[in-house]
């Protein structure tokens, strides 16, 4: 008599259920949780801040219309032409102390370059709150620190223009542009330290020129 290997059958083992309160601690999936999710974890996307001059001159300055036909900054030279007259002082002081206080030439060098920092700081202040705007209808110069002054002109009323480069500009080959409004009650202005003198003022004049030929409405000013 054979004996058979008796096989046992097992029953199929089923997975097991996560108890009642993990299943209730886990949130159902749905779209808009999951879009929430997402734009949460994507990068942010910065965007492009608007300068100050930027909004000035979109909210203030330019009108309905206005075509910009050159917009300048100062050269950088700028900073030192503001600057070299403090720094020269500041240097003759600290030699001075060099040869008659020898002893405190250390507190000499350190207060000189200190004022010369200060010195140079407030210059760039001044060329980064500096514009010279042009449109058809207007010659514009803003300036200023903390307080921003505008001189506005239109086309119109602009009695002449001349070029008056000082004797550093010339070197540098650099220069500045006088604005001569025909109103003796309002004062000049000056676009300092520009590059490319000439043809900067070259074009000023073809716009002057059209403006009091007609060519567009540069009298709604004053």
């Amino acid at each position: 008599m054979s004996l058979r290997p008796i096989h046992r059958f097992r029953r199929p083992t089923r997975p097991r259920r996560a108890p009642r309160l993990l299943r209730e601690s886990q949130p159902a999936w749905c779209p808009a949780a999951a879009n929430a999710t997402d734009a949460a974890t994507a990068p942010a996307v910065a965007r492009p801040a608007a300068t100050s001059v930027a909004t000035l001159l979109t909210r203030h300055i330019l009108r309905d219309g206005e075509t910009v036909l050159l917009l300048l900054k100062p050269s950088l030279w700028f900073i030192l032409f503001g600057s070299l007259r403090f720094i020269a002082v500041a240097l003759i002081l600290v030699i001075s102390f060099e040869l008659w206080l020898p002893r405190y030439l250390h507190l000499a060098v350190e207060a000189g370059v200190l004022l010369i920092t200060a010195r140079v700081a407030w210059a760039i202040l001044h060329w980064m709150g500096r514009l010279y705007l042009l449109t058809d209808l207007r010659i514009l110069r803003l300036s200023g620190v903390f307080t921003t002054e505008i001189f506005d002109c239109p086309l119109r009323k602009v009695a002449r223009t001349r070029l008056v480069p000082t004797f550093r500009e010339r070197l540098l080959g650099l220069g500045s542009i006088e604005i001569i409004p025909s109103d003796d009650q309002r004062p000049c202005s000056t676009w300092q330290t520009i590059a490319r003198p000439a043809h900067v003022h070259e074009q000023i004049q073809r716009a002057i020129a059209r403006a009091k030929q007609g060519g567009c409405n540069g009298g709604n000013g004053w």
